[in-house]
């Protein structure tokens, strides 16, 4: 009769794993953690965007996104000492339905623009979480060849609270980036809400990336996001895609004619594209030249940048009495105070914003 007791070695056994060696040796790991602790003067990090160095381009964009009230002062010191070098660039914005290929037309785009000689930067906003407001910033991973490219800049941005997703200081990067010699400036939307018309109000040429096929081409022919569209891009049409494509250029061309002449004189286009394959990118930058031709020609390009920086100005000036009012130390402790009023009904919402007004 067996032993019971008898144990049986198994066939399956882990064995003892191998340690892997530290990344970084403790030396360098200290020389890291102290540049990191290193103060930059503002002088030293408009030297070096004005060099071209994306080092020093990176940590003053940090500065400007930053909400530390130390750090906005030295951001708007730097962002004073590079104005005198901005408005040297063309500004298009992209937008797009989530996976309509924003990302993989951007590095096609950017790709095309490199071999002519151009530097470009994206400035990529990525959607943040209502919950944890983490952003996975993961425009970079995309964009795996534009991102290695010498003469482009990919900096991606959490969208925050900020309106439709479009990151609060984008405006102030994209001066930065001009000073640093980037030509061409690429804003990507979120895609969603009203980031549309943010990006809208900071770019010379807005244009519209659509899918065919995906049913929205009714939703194309509405009027809000196809007034503001300088121009359609039809993405994926390639292989099997490429009929319905070909059909939607059609329909979106008849719809164009239904709105009314544009105050730049120009004339919103249709064009095709397969990112993917990198087909018809150059039409596209074709395209953005005759339109930067006819405005400058007729001086709606510069009087565009005119009325943007005024509504800018505007609308500064309201995110700074914003920010005043809700870190007022007297708001601090009476809006809960006055938000447990209103839940209570011991108050109604508009007396208690009146009275904290009136604070």
């Amino acid at each position: 009769m067996a032993n019971k007791n008898k144990t049986y070695k198994s066939a399956l056994h882990e064995q003892d794993g191998v340690q892997s060696p530290d990344s970084l040796s403790p030396n360098v790991a200290k020389i890291i953690k102290a540049n990191r602790k290193k103060t930059i003067s503002v002088d030293d990090l408009v030297s070096g965007i004005l060099s071209g160095n994306i080092t020093a381009l990176s940590r003053a964009i940090t500065l400007i996104e930053s909400t530390n009230p130390s750090h906005s002062k030295k951001a708007n010191a730097i962002i004073t000492k590079c104005l005198p070098y901005s408005n040297t660039s063309i500004r298009i914005g992209i937008t797009g339905v989530p996976g309509v290929g924003k990302s993989t037309f951007i590095e096609a785009f950017g790709i095309h623009l490199t071999t002519l000689q151009k530097k470009v930067a994206v400035l990529a906003v990525d959607p943040s979480s209502s919950l944890s407001q983490g952003s996975i910033l993961g425009d970079k991973t995309r964009m795996e060849d534009l991102v290695k490219n010498e003469n482009a800049f990919i900096r991606p941005s959490p969208s925050g609270n900020s309106l439709g997703g479009v990151a609060r200081k984008t405006r102030e990067t994209i001066i930065l980036c001009e000073a640093a010699g980037f030509d061409t400036i690429i804003i990507e939307t979120v895609g969603v809400g009203q980031s549309e018309t943010a990006v809208h109000s900071m770019v010379d040429f807005f244009l519209l990336l659509k899918l065919a096929g995906a049913g929205d081409e009714l939703q194309g022919i509405k009027r809000g996001i196809i007034e503001m569209a300088d121009a359609i891009v039809i993405n994926k049409a390639d292989g099997e895609n490429l009929k319905a494509a070909k059909l939607a250029k059609v329909e979106f061309n008849r719809a164009l004619h239904l709105y009314p002449a544009k105050s730049s004189e120009w004339s919103p286009k249709v064009s095709l594209c397969s990112a993917l394959k990198r087909e018809g990118i150059a039409e596209v930058w074709n395209m953005i030249e005759d339109y930067t031709k006819t405005t400058s020609e007729n001086q709606y390009f510069k009087t565009n940048r005119n009325n943007q920086n005024k509504f800018w100005l505007l609308q500064t000036i309201e995110d700074r009495l914003k920010s005043d009012f809700y870190n007022a130390s007297k708001i601090k402790i009476e809006l809960p105070l006055q938000i447990k009023l209103v839940e209570v009904g011991k108050t109604t919402p508009f007396a208690a914003a009146e009275y904290l007004l009136s604070l």
